[in-house]
């Protein structure tokens, strides 16, 4: 797999996650569901040009902002771009 772009950023209690190009939306929610203790997200938003996927991720007691940074950061596949608020 060829790596891509994802971007995150904190809003409050959530991270937005944005993920260039959809099918790769798709792969990155199924990996970073057996990773840890993200079983769904917020409805995913796609591109109709394919371009790019937004979902976003819940913070609670066994999730926090580092904590999905650090998984996203472990995926060799994954270019991670965390956006300042």
């Amino acid at each position: 797999m060829n790596t891509f772009r994802v971007w995150t950023r904190s809003l409050g209690n959530v991270s937005r996650v944005r993920v260039e190009g959809n099918e790769n939306t798709r792969w990155l929610i199924d990996r970073l569901s057996q990773s840890f203790m993200f079983k769904n997200c917020k409805p995913i938003f796609e591109d109709p040009g394919g371009q790019c996927s937004t979902f976003e991720v819940s913070y609670g007691a066994q999730i926090s902002r580092s904590t999905v940074e650090r998984q996203l950061a472990q995926l060799s596949e994954v270019t991670l771009i965390v956006e300042l608020t």
